[in-house]
């Protein structure tokens, strides 16, 4: 019986209508109540308006709520098949299950099941005729809801397509699994009183940096980040070292003072925004060097553009200091070579093959030697190295070779063994 049990509750709660059915069934149930109890002299004819116009609302209102369903059903067949195709066609289970979707399905299903059956109580005579006035206000409240539903889950939908989203839904149904299979936690590790951990898991995406320094100068230590901006900190690790005397410091505000959420988000992070624009290129090259080097070339442009403005700016130290002086936080912040290495090496590794790429990686890295300064200029030198013998191992003859190491804004098109006109000085 236990089985029998857990496979009927596991098909009820693994299916989409279940929810839906409930909804429809809420709606045909209100539809009965709310005719049986109003004769047509419960509610004014200034609010419903006479037969006629009831009947057309109580139509329009199911019209469009079946339009709705549908809207609804077509959209999560989009994710659906977005999911399967970029993702993992296991992970449909989890889309199916997904709560608002059921419940949005079920509410716009439900408000249509109301009014197409209100629509009978609703009587047409020659003398005005009879209006269930409870039952078209009702649906007048739902439709409003419904509404305001469409406009909340098409932000859930799009918000649900993303990536975080998805690895979000696997891993808490993971967690869920766990704490149910393996119930006892273990015996947790005695951390360094110095330590200060953080409640839940997420990506880093923010540091209120003034709050910190305040906090640390308030109990007079000294405190050091132990994670970077865009690091995902798993539940229970070490958030912050604690230097110096630490009783009067406010472990609660520290761990405040860090915003930390589902994924890595642009709001401190520079090098997010780089990373999102390696992910484009390396995905167009995905395939090979030739896929769409097109794409790629338009990556590194913006690219190009970032590191030309990051280059000659003054790099944050990651040492902040109070009012007085002191050094009250340190937190580990990014340097050049890292950027560097960010935004040049995977798509030279992915693209040094293709003459478009090769071309295009090499006038951003002659022209940002010429830009930077002289105490940052080895990191672009040592990526010169690497892509120029990238390019002539991957050429079929010394020919292609040597054309793939020409400087060429357009990837092919724009360098000076393409064209007549004279390159100007583009500093």
């Amino acid at each position: 019986m236990p089985i029998k049990r857990f496979r009927i509750g596991h098909y009820l709660k693994t299916s989409l209508w279940t929810i839906p059915l409930l909804f429809i069934l809420g709606g045909v149930a209100i539809s009965l109540i709310t005719t049986s109890i109003d004769d047509g002299t419960l509610i004014p004819e200034s609010v419903t308006g006479d037969a006629n116009a009831a009947m057309q609302i109580l139509y329009l209102i199911a019209f469009a709520m079946l339009t709705m369903t549908g809207l609804v059903l077509s959209l999560v067949v989009v994710v659906v098949q977005l999911a399967m195709g970029v993702f993992s066609p296991r992970i449909v289970r989890q889309i199916l299950q997904d709560r608002p979707s059921q419940c949005a399905i079920g509410l716009f299903a439900g408000t249509f099941a109301h009014s197409i059956l209100s629509m009978r109580s609703v009587k047409t005579t020659a003398d005005g005729g009879t209006v269930p006035g409870l039952a078209v206000v009702v649906a007048m409240v739902l439709v409003l809801g419904c509404i305001g539903t469409l406009v909340w889950y098409l932000n859930h939908i799009g918000q649900s397509l993303r990536t975080a989203a998805l690895v979000g839904w696997v891993a808490r149904g993971t967690m869920k699994t766990l704490d149910h299979v393996y119930p006892d936690p273990g015996t947790e590790t005695d951390l360094d009183p110095e330590l200060i951990v953080t409640p839940s898991a997420g990506v880093m995406f923010a540091v209120d940096h003034k709050k910190l320094v305040t906090l640390a100068g308030r109990a007079g230590c000294q405190l050091e980040l132990l994670w970077a901006v865009g690091d995902y900190i798993p539940t229970g690790s070490a958030l912050f070292r604690i230097v110096g005397d630490q009783g009067a410091l406010s472990r609660p505000g520290v761990v405040r003072a860090v915003a930390i959420g589902p994924e890595r988000t642009m709001n401190q992070d520079v090098a997010y925004g780089l990373r999102m624009l390696v992910d484009i290129a390396i995905r167009s090259l995905s395939s090979g060097p030739f896929e769409d080097p097109t794409t790629a070339v338009q990556a590194i442009d913006r690219i190009h553009d970032i590191l030309r403005q990051v280059s000659r700016r003054p790099l944050h130290s990651g040492h902040y200091d109070d009012d007085g002086g002191t050094l009250r936080l340190t937190v580990p912040t990014m340097l050049w070579d890292g950027y560097v290495r960010l935004g040049f090496d995977e798509i030279r590794i992915a693209g040094s093959g293709s003459p478009q790429v090769a071309r295009r990686l090499r006038l951003a890295l002659d022209d940002l030697m010429e830009v930077t300064p002289a105490d940052r200029q080895q990191p672009l030198k040592y990526q010169r190295e690497l892509l120029d013998g990238s390019a002539r191992a991957a050429a079929s003859s010394k020919a292609d070779g040597k054309a793939a190491l020409v400087p060429d804004a357009s990837g092919i098109g724009s360098a000076a063994d393409l064209v007549t006109a004279p390159h100007e000085d583009r500093r």
